[in-house]
């Protein structure tokens, strides 16, 4: 509904749906919100038992990633590495 239609019709109806829409979008970032909480928790959870926080993150990023693009790119990596030899 455009905001054109939504002036014109000053319908109730309208301004519910509306008002739908933004308490079902706040719901959500409640939701993501209390996510990202529990995650940070389960971080410091897994940093209290001496894990490193943040290879652990990049483990959680590989396994997000589709595994032929991950392996094609630590191919190249690899091949990049050969190329100009590791340093200290």
């Amino acid at each position: 509904m455009s905001n054109a239609t939504l002036i014109e019709t000053g319908d109730h109806l309208a301004s519910g749906q509306l008002k739908s829409i933004v308490e079902r979008i706040e719901r959500r970032e409640a939701d993501k919100q209390e996510a990202a909480d529990d995650i940070a928790e389960i971080y410091q959870e897994a940093k209290a038992n001496g894990y490193d926080v943040k290879v652990l993150r990049k483990v959680i990023a590989t396994r997000k990633r589709d595994l032929d693009e991950r392996k094609e790119e630590e191919a190249i990596f690899d091949l990049y590495i050969q190329a100009v030899g590791e340093s200290a």
